[in-house]
């Protein structure tokens, strides 16, 4: 079958590793099903990957890609959940210290079929198109859980996303404006502060700027460059979601500040396929849609990793074997 794969590990320059062609992946795990894929999106984890990142060059050739929507064997539209653990496990699924991403263990989505364990496919309803759902599992359900789940945000708070533009706060913005929280962002792009503006946030300012208030929260997975801004913004007793770290990883922590003012730092990874279900849910309520800044046939998906290396997209890069 068609597919976009890793053949090599090239950290300096990553595409040179990455290959689409015909490539037929090993026999699924008993008890998993392949869905056919009608959508698939990218993410900055296919580069990481190429990076090395979650990936070793003994598991190549490697399909590349986390996210999908498609048809399952027994023709219903489904939603593919991309987190893959242990099966044994019975605790929340962000927690199993054996969980991986597709594509980190197991093929992923990048190809014309995918296997996933039956349990990992939810409903997609009628008034999502395959591009829309494909593009929520990673970015999106990430955004969700850090908003509502760790972040607990309510209609009439505020909130502060850093780094507006990229995957995830793109997504924090757009379901954040949906349920009724004020959205502040930041970025140093004026073109992204804009894109911000027309997601539905309430005002754009310049990374680090001095806001007119405290928030209630911030969503961050910049690191080290926003980190003391997200602490100088949050109000006492606020709370800082983190879900990544860009521009590095090591962030002065500035402690005084976080037990003076009672700031809780809450760390948060992916999403469950609960949360996942009710991400879709919420779609269908409030209308909100992914940003899709561009379709794809699999055959140029090289285009679209290029774009997104070299920071050229508003919004996700759907893929359509």
């Amino acid at each position: 079958m068609l597919a976009g794969y890793a053949t090599a590990i090239t950290p300096e320059d990553p595409l040179a590793g990455f290959a689409v062609g015909e490539l037929e992946p090993p026999a699924p795990p008993e008890g998993w099903v392949t869905v056919e894929v009608r959508a698939a999106a990218l993410n900055h984890h296919d580069v990481w990957s190429l990076k090395g990142f979650g990936l070793t060059a003994e598991q190549l050739p490697m399909i590349l890609g986390c996210d999908a929507a498609g048809v399952d064997p027994d023709g219903n539209e489904v939603i593919v959940h991309c987190l893959v653990g242990d099966p044994d496990w019975t605790g929340e699924e962000t927690d199993d210290p054996r969980r991986t991403l597709l594509s980190e263990l197991h093929p992923g989505t990048l190809a014309e079929r995918v296997s996933v364990p039956r349990r990992n496919l939810i409903a997609k309803p009628e008034s999502l198109s395959f591009a829309a759902a494909a593009c929520l599992p990673t970015a999106y359900l990430t955004a969700y859980r850090m908003l509502f789940s760790k972040g607990n945000l309510q209609p009439g708070e505020t909130v502060l996303v850093q780094g507006a533009g990229g995957g995830v706060a793109t997504a924090a913005i757009t379901l954040a404006a949906a349920a009724g929280i004020r959205v502040w962002a930041t970025s140093r792009s004026e073109e992204k502060r804009e894109l911000a503006l027309r997601l539905g946030a309430a005002a754009a300012f310049e990374s680090g700027a001095r806001l007119p208030g405290r928030v209630d929260a911030v969503i961050e997975t910049v690191g080290e460059a926003t980190w003391p801004h997200s602490l100088r913004s949050v109000r006492n007793g606020g709370r800082i979601v983190v879900a990544g770290a860009t521009s590095g990883p090591n962030p002065s922590a500035d402690l005084p500040r976080v037990f003076f003012r009672e700031v809780s730092v809450l760390g948060s990874t992916m999403g469950t396929r609960g949360e996942l279900e009710r991400l879709v849910a919420f779609l269908d309520a409030t209308g909100a849609r992914p940003l899709i800044d561009r379709t794809i046939p699999l055959a140029e998906v090289r285009t679209g990793l290029e774009a997104m290396v070299a920071g050229e997209l508003q919004g996700k890069v759907v893929v359509e074997p």
